[in-house]
């Protein structure tokens, strides 16, 4: 008998109703002796990163994802992705699903995905080389200037920063088409950020630290300009194309593998086993 699929999962939990209850992750065994160490060693980043989220108060309960891509296994590109239901705060390595570019779970779980997450995750896994990790959030400040026609304005040193670097997609209801994929992808382009219009942001990196760090970034920038803004919009100061293009270079380095990931994520471990253990069960 074939395993249930995601969307077996996901008929069951619609059939029983309040009677459908997901598994506590602490609940789990550990999936460590049963994948390769590269994988285990992704997991652990990537349900650190889930926590670190809910951490600087960037998740929006169970509805946003962060994925990372693992090594292909026999000739199938395959992502992890976090369990439709488990907080961001509780996730653990054993915890994260793995499936591959169709959205097919790929391994023994009692969880299920969100087909939304999968449409989103998968394009810019797929699309591009360097997005190992991919985080996308709701936040109130990455939805207030995903609303604005303007975008990110070069208001602040963080915004032009990120500012030239940052792809825009509009909106196209919740991400359960498929086809939506090739346009999130043409619009990305080489960018490692993203807004997507009246909906959320999008960063991507070739390790858990970077694409944190461009979340860091990225959702101040929005944060200062939200507040800014309330002065109203006579008494900003908008900096220039040029000051924003040598802000941006003189800032690269930060988002260089093994520069700023290492100065930050060393810390941000340190912190999380201070205060929220236990993700690299």
């Amino acid at each position: 008998m074939n395993a249930p699929t995601n969307e077996d999962r996901i008929a069951q939990a619609l059939d029983r109703g309040p009677g459908f209850v997901i598994p506590d992750p602490r609940d789990l065994p550990s999936v460590k002796g049963e994948v390769s160490d590269a994988e285990w060693k992704t997991r652990v980043e990537l349900a650190a990163l889930y926590r670190l989220v809910a951490m600087h108060g960037w998740s929006d309960l169970v509805f946003t994802h962060i994925s990372a891509r693992l090594p292909n296994e026999d000739g199938e590109h395959r992502f992890l992705i976090n369990p439709y239901g488990v907080m961001f705060d509780e996730m653990t390595a054993s915890s994260l699903v793995k499936i591959d570019d169709q959205g097919t779970i790929k391994q023994s779980t009692p969880y299920f995905v969100n087909p939304a997450g999968f449409t989103i995750h998968s394009a810019v896994h797929d699309a591009r080389a360097d997005a190992a990790f991919v985080i996308h959030v709701h936040t109130a400040f990455g939805m207030a200037v995903a609303a604005q026609k303007e975008g990110l304005l070069r208001l602040s040193q963080m915004a032009m920063q990120v500012h030239d670097d940052i792809a825009y997609h509009d909106y196209e209801g919740i991400a359960l088409d498929l086809d939506e994929r090739e346009r999130i992808v043409s619009n990305l382009g080489s960018h490692s950020l993203m807004i997507l219009r009246n909906h959320g942001t999008l960063t991507l990196g070739p390790s858990a630290g970077t694409a944190f760090l461009r979340l860091y970034f990225l959702e101040n920038a929005c944060r200062v300009q939200i507040h800014a803004q309330a002065a109203g919009r006579d008494h900003l100061i908008y900096e220039t194309e040029e000051m924003s293009a040598r802000v941006h270079g003189q800032s690269a380095p930060a988002f260089m593998p093994g520069m700023g990931d290492n100065l930050v994520w060393p810390g941000l471990m340190r912190k999380l086993a201070r205060t929220n253990p236990g993700h690299d069960q």
